[in-house]
C-alpha cells in the first residue's frame, strides 16, 4: 500500500501533501467541489502508508486525498471524521495545527 508524499518547508511551516498512488494526476468533480491531484503538488516520494502517517504527525499543514491515506489518518486519530469531504466518493481532508 503505497502513497505519494511531498513535503514543503517554510520558515514556520511543514506542509505535507499525501495521496493514494493510483489517483495521482486525476481530477475529481461533483456539482459543488473539484480537486485535481496534481503531480506538481502531490508527487514526491513513494512511501508506505505508515511513513505517510508519520510525516503527517510532524506536519503543521497537511493535504490528504484518497481512501487509504484518509482512512489511515482517521484510524491514527490525526484527523476527525467531520474533517473529511468526498468528491466523486474520493475522500479529502486537510490538517492544520494551531500554534
Amino acid at each position: 500500500m503505497s502513497v505519494y508524499l511531498n513535503q514543503f518547508e517554510t520558515e514556520d511551516e511543514l506542509i505535507v501533501a499525501i495521496c493514494d498512488k493510483e489517483i495521482l494526476g486525476k481530477c475529481f468533480q461533483d456539482e459543488e467541489k473539484q480537486i485535481h491531484v496534481r503531480e506538481g503538488f502531490y508527487k514526491g516520494e513513494l512511501v508506505s502508508l505508515d511513513e505517510g502517517l508519520e510525516a503527517m504527525r510532524k506536519a503543521t499543514i497537511a493535504n490528504i486525498v484518497g481512501k487509504r491515506i484518509v482512512t489511515g489518518a482517521l484510524r491514527a486519530r490525526l484527523i476527525h471524521e467531520r474533517a473529511i469531504i468526498r468528491i466523486q466518493n474520493v475522500p479529502h481532508a486537510q490538517l492544520v495545527v494551531a500554534k
